[in-house]
């Protein structure tokens, strides 16, 4: 993994194949933008949103206002893939046009910043499950490498050894946290881009959200109606991402691998067809976003087909899973990487001899 000028198993130069494959996307118009698209996709949400709206006038003062919360994290969620696109520039066809509309999206409808994605989502892109480069495998809650695993103590060590297991239920508080890490960044010392105005649209955004909310609803229902939805939203959002990535090859800080192998060797897609683009907002095709970020969703199923077949001439590890196997691998991977967790109640005599 150290060379920079990896060859397949064919011998030809790594870097040289990228160059081919990217001329023969480019060649079937796959990079091409479809702005229609993504205005269907736009008005379907809002229509639903609306809907959602709708209801909770219809229903009132009761309890089951709590599935129209379940219904709009998910569709929340939605808005969320499209901000996603929009900061890789795949919806519209000029860089400041996709940012206005992913920070818009991202920042008064969503609820978190733009600045803080684009920063965190970046260095991902650049460098997928590169330790100390890549931010989603970076420790938090949930330990994502053996290393810092062995260092945790205590509660968090119980929690770490079982952390597959729990990782689906601990997605529950991840929108709370992925809002919260979002507000460190607009309100820290750090320089961003656009803060008075995400921070203005955010603020915006919370106190029509939650004005409405307690103007209409009684505070328990309320409370409750915010905690669903931004479970909901967490567990959608986590569930998107995680199969992705986690369980993949994960890269030693020193190495250096070139473009095409870091992004192929560290992803995984997800198999299922149209639906499964449409519950992941193209996240299912995870080879192909890496390998060419900016192409539109409608676009990845046929780059699918280029991408597989140059790894299989080439003799480059392609890897796809269906949903369920997937939600496997990420449990397994996580179980196994948890028990290097120290045990607070372990006998350092007995440890020795594990």
């Amino acid at each position: 993994m150290r060379g920079t000028r990896r060859k397949t198993q064919d011998g030809t130069n790594v870097v040289a194949t990228y160059t081919q494959l990217s001329h023969a996307v480019k060649a079937d118009g796959l990079l091409e933008r479809t702005g229609g698209f993504y205005l269907l996709v736009a008005v379907a949400l809002f229509l639903a949103s609306a809907g959602v709206v709708t209801g909770m006038v219809l229903l009132g003062e009761s309890w089951y206002q709590l599935i129209l919360a379940g219904a709009l994290g998910l569709i929340l969620t939605q808005f969320a893939f499209i901000s996603h696109e929009a900061a890789h520039r795949a919806v519209l066809r000029s860089g400041p046009a996709n940012d206005r509309l992913g920070r818009f999206v991202g920042t008064f409808v969503v609820g978190m910043s733009y600045a803080w994605w684009m920063n965190k989502h970046t260095r991902h892109h650049a460098n997928p499950n590169q330790i100390g480069k890549d931010p989603d495998i970076e420790v938090d809650t949930i330990s994502f490498t053996e290393e810092d695993a062995a260092k945790r103590t205590g509660f968090m060590a119980l929690l770490t050894r079982r952390q597959g297991y729990l990782f689906f239920p601990l997605l529950s508080l991840e929108g709370v946290n992925l809002h919260l890490l979002s507000l460190k960044l607009l309100f820290g010392r750090h320089d961003v881009k656009h803060r008075k105005t995400e921070i203005t649209l955010i603020a915006l955004r919370f106190g029509l959200y939650l004005g409405a909310l307690f103007f209409f609803l009684p505070p328990g229902i309320a409370a409750a109606f915010i905690g669903v939805q931004m479970a909901v939203f967490g567990i959608y959002m986590g569930a998107s991402f995680a199969p992705n990535h986690k369980g993949m090859p994960v890269i030693p800080a020193d190495a250096k691998l070139d473009f095409f192998s870091k992004q192929v060797l560290t992803s995984r897609n997800i198999r299922g067809g149209w639906w499964a683009t449409t519950l992941f907002g193209g996240l299912n095709y995870q080879v192909e976003h890496h390998l060419f970020p900016s192409m539109a969703r409608p676009h990845l199923a046929k780059a699918r087909l280029l991408v597989r077949e140059h790894c299989a001439t080439h003799g480059v590890a392609y890897t796809e899973a269906n949903l369920f196997e997937s939600y496997g691998i990420v449990i397994a991977y996580l179980n196994r990487v948890g028990l290097q967790a120290r045990d607070p109640f372990a006998c350092p005599l007995v440890a020795q001899y594990r």
